[in-house]
């Protein structure tokens, strides 16, 4: 049977992808890719303030696909497809993406204090390659105002993950400190913690992945949100992002570490700093690459860290997921939850219920009632 033929769930509109191609990508591409960047979150933020709006997308762009839903950490996901931090560093426009049928959001990365980040240029586009390159570093307005605007929020959707980091004056040995001031400030609006160790964008940050360093920072974390429960009725689970470019026996001394200091999950991957195969001349840009590149690594990496941890320890699969079969790859290799976000920039508005329609059309040709069933049977 053909994609989405499941009762229930129609096939994708073209409109959407064929507006986007047609008329906005141009436009955007011929702007500096932070300027289209800040231009799409602006317009995005001003489409979350319209009340009905972000309801009435969400029933034309993401129907719903009960086969795609799932309970993880005692809680509700629509869909596996998720939008990666990075896009909505300070949450403006929450409303916006998850009209957009995303399954959860991932916001940040937020520091303490705010911070302008690296000298721009900062980001590049790579066509060819299907990849972004980027060296923002951690450029936010700070824990208290990404407060205000998940705190100013009605209702959600979607759960809204909150990725942090410290500040690019804090020093490794105060690190800790910093990664406990955001979940002091957010604890009560966030939904799960990411702990980002693996930017490449913040001098010495990915230090942090050692195993010793790493096993103490997130038991902080884990003790700080245990700390935090009774003042926000909240216990937000905590997960860990890890680099693609750690060695193998790197790589696998970080995730026993993560799991033995009692993280809920593992993000893989974050950016990478490798260049090969890319034809691109942005390729010689200093900073993390992200698409399509990334697309055989980090499956790699998820289903080796579902074989070390026996599948007990969820994973959320994140770098170079273009079509559904991409996602549908890393769910097999071991991933529970996937994330996007190069391909948004190059697909278009359009690219989750694609990934949806293309999913359930997956789950359905290999006889599977629900995407938990596929996760992990190719590891």
């Amino acid at each position: 049977m053909g994609e989405g033929s499941r009762a229930g769930f129609p096939p994708p509109s073209p409109i959407l992808g064929a507006v986007y191609r047609s008329l906005i990508k141009p436009l955007l591409f011929r702007l500096d890719a932070e300027d289209a960047h800040h231009l799409t979150i602006n317009g995005l933020q001003l489409a979350s303030r319209v009340p009905a709006w972000p309801a009435l997308a969400r029933r034309v762009t993401a129907p719903g696909a009960p086969a795609l839903t799932q309970t993880l950490w005692g809680r509700t996901f629509s869909s596996p497809v998720g939008l990666a931090a990075g896009l909505d560093k300070n949450g403006v426009a929450v409303p916006a993406f998850s009209a957009l049928g995303f399954g959860f959001l991932e916001v940040g990365t937020v520091t303490p204090l705010p911070q302008a980040g690296n000298d721009r240029p900062r980001l590049f586009r790579l066509p060819p390659d299907q990849a972004l390159i980027n060296r923002m570093g951690f450029n936010n307005a700070g824990a208290a105002a990404l407060h205000a605007h998940l705190s100013a929020l009605p209702h959600r959707t979607a759960p809204v993950w909150v990725n942090i980091g410290r500040n690019k004056v804090t020093p490794n040995e105060a690190a800790t400190d910093d990664y406990l001031k955001c979940v002091t400030a957010l604890q009560d609006v966030a939904d799960a913690f990411v702990v980002n160790v693996s930017s490449p964008n913040t001098p010495g940050l990915r230090a942090l992945q050692a195993a010793g360093e790493l096993a103490a920072l997130v038991r902080a974390v884990v003790d700080g949100v245990e700390a935090g429960r009774v003042r926000t009725l909240s216990t937000p689970p905590v997960l860990v992002k890890l680099a693609p470019d750690l060695h193998p026996a790197d790589f696998e001394a970080s995730v026993d570490a993560v799991v033995n200091a009692g993280a809920s999950g593992l993000i893989i991957s974050n950016t990478t700093l490798d260049r090969s195969g890319l034809t691109h001349p942005h390729q010689t840009q200093a900073g993390g690459l992200s698409g399509r590149p990334l697309t055989t690594r980090s499956t790699e990496l998820i289903r080796a860290a579902y074989r070390q941890t026996a599948g007990r320890t969820p994973i959320v699969g994140v770098g170079g997921i273009f079509t559904a079969q991409d996602a549908y790859d890393k769910i097999r290799a071991g991933a529970s939850l996937t994330e996007v976000y190069s391909a948004l920039v190059y697909e278009g508005p359009g690219l989750v219920r694609r990934l949806h329609t293309g999913l359930n059309a997956l789950l359905e040709r290999d006889g599977l009632r629900s995407v938990s069933e596929a996760v992990g049977v190719d590891a």
